[in-house]
């Protein structure tokens, strides 16, 4: 198992920001969604996605999420699920979406990321962090400098939802993630609409010249499934192949590969 240095894992590495986060006041938990390697049928990693204690969904978790609780909320997730994916013997890529308004500095706000790695025997290189495309970020130099300190721990790297917002070119312009994931609006019916269907080439061709590999999420349909790997893309997600699973890792059928 990977040795971290005692400056990332002391108790005295924390910020000032850090130190002043509130106390979450709320409970919640985590299903896990498969995203699919159509070459050769596999599980390529889980999406951790936050749940309700009992399974609610996001949103009764997600509208409770404050300024003053943003970063402890952050953290827990971070570890809760990397908690979960061990007791699950979750053998695959595990992603996590994180939020970086909630991170004041990277190499001491990742500490615990490290801990609860490093104490659930998980390899921080099976580690994905997504971050939103969509999600209003207040300083994206910042975003780009937590995007590059988390590559050198040993993390991979993903823009969640390319294309969902406005600024998604202009980001991977500044910074190459491992991954990205194509936002479920430019996804749908693609099989039958020729203004997305040039879009998401039009990606992929950028994709490729830059080394980055492309997640289709979303998918819902063998339609959308068969055009997508017509083009290239091959790691893929959505309900066509499993639902999230509470606290589980869901079962993907055959008839989802069979085309």
């Amino acid at each position: 198992m990977t040795q971290f240095p005692s400056s990332l894992t002391s108790p005295k590495g924390a910020c000032q920001g850090c130190q002043q986060s509130a106390p979450l006041g709320f409970d919640f938990a985590f299903a896990y969604q498969p995203i699919v390697d159509l070459r050769d049928q596999s599980i390529f990693a889980h999406e951790a996605l936050v749940r309700g204690t009992a399974g609610e969904g996001a949103m009764t978790v997600l509208e409770q999420i404050t300024d003053a609780n943003r970063y402890r909320f952050d953290q827990l997730c971070r570890t809760r699920a990397i908690a979960g994916a061990a007791r699950l013997n979750m053998q695959t890529h595990l992603s996590i979406n994180f939020m970086p308004n909630a991170v004041y500095r990277p190499e001491l706000c990742i500490r615990s990321t490290l801990e609860a790695a490093q104490k659930h025997n998980f390899p921080i290189e099976r580690l994905i962090f997504e971050t939103l495309e969509s999600q209003q970020v207040d300083n994206y130099r910042h975003l780009t400098n937590i995007l590059r300190e988390y590559r050198e721990f040993g993390f991979k790297t993903a823009i969640d939802d390319f294309g969902a917002g406005h600024s998604g070119l202009n980001l991977l312009a500044d910074f190459q993630p491992d991954l990205i994931k194509l936002d479920m609006a430019l996804i749908r019916d693609v099989d039958r609409d020729r203004v997305r269907q040039a879009i998401v080439r039009g990606i992929v061709t950028i994709c490729a010249e830059l080394d980055v590999t492309v997640i289709a999420e979303g998918i819902e349909s063998a339609g959308e499934r068969d055009f997508l790997a017509d083009c290239g893309i091959f790691l893929m997600q959505g309900y066509w192949f499993a639902k999230p699973a509470f606290k589980a890792m869901a079962q993907v059928l055959p008839e989802a590969w069979a085309r």
